[in-house]
This record gives structure tokens, sequence and C-alpha cells, in this order.
């Protein structure tokens, strides 16, 4: 791995762990925290915090990578947003809780806040990405 590429990994996690944070923060008072430990056939909220920072982690490193292909950050946040919005609560949540998929359901005002929170998760992540990008070459200038 390159070191811009190791830099990006580790801004996207620094990221998804702070949107995770404030993402999971509105989770809990939405009570979809132990919702998503009910996936794994728990009912704690330790468990529901465990797997949403874990999953805020691997999306904090898809966004990074992302940020190679994509190089418009904000626009990256846009589709991100939606594309963790599908692939999450309207597909593979509900599928593991032997639902099927919740695609139908896509613009019910439940889903679309969801849509909301997921946004708000991938501009955070954002923001952490380009503060901490901005920084290193601030830094690198410096030296230079």
């Amino acid at each position: 791995m390159t070191n811009s590429a190791s830099k990006a990994v580790m801004y996207g996690i620094t990221g998804g762990v702070i949107g995770g944070i404030l993402f999971g923060i509105i989770m809990q008072m939405q009570g979809m925290i132990v919702m998503l430990a009910g996936t794994m056939g728990s009912e704690s909220a330790v468990m529901g915090w465990m797997m949403h920072m874990i999953i805020s982690v691997i999306f904090g490193i898809s966004f990074a990578i992302l940020t190679f292909v994509i190089k418009n950050i904000w626009a990256l946040a846009i589709v991100f947003g939606i594309g963790i919005w599908i692939v999450g609560p309207l597909v593979i949540m509900p599928m593991m809780m032997g639902m099927g998929t919740n695609l139908a359901n896509a613009f019910t005002p439940d889903q679309l806040m969801s849509l909301v929170t997921h946004l708000f998760f991938s501009f955070i992540v954002a923001v952490v990405f380009n503060l901490l990008a901005k920084k290193s070459t601030v830094k690198t200038e410096a030296v230079a």
C-alpha cells in the first residue's frame, strides 16, 4: 500500500469512528442500536454498538478508497451516503432479520429519515477526511 493510500485509510478510519459515534447516538435515541444487535440474535445495546462501530470503520475505509475514484469529496459523500443507505437498512439488515429487502418501502417517512442519517454519517466522514488531508498537506509543505 502506498503512503498516500495508507494515509487515506487512516483518515477514513478516523472519520468512520467519529461519524459512527455521532450516528450511533442518533440510532440509540431511535432504538435502532438494539435492533442492529437483533440481526445477530442479541438484545444487547453493547453488542449493537460494537457491530455499529465495526460497520462504521469498514464504511470509513471504503470511503477512503473511493476518494481515489471520485475526486470531489462532497459528491462522493452524497453518492456514498445513498449507497450505504441502500445496502444497509434497505437490503442487508432486513434480510438478516428474515424479512427480505425493504426496497419497496424506500420512500416511506421512516426510510427517508434513515437516508438523512446515512447522509449525515457520510458527510461527517467527508469532513473529517478532508480536515485530516488538508492538515497533512500543510505539514508536508511546511517540511519542504
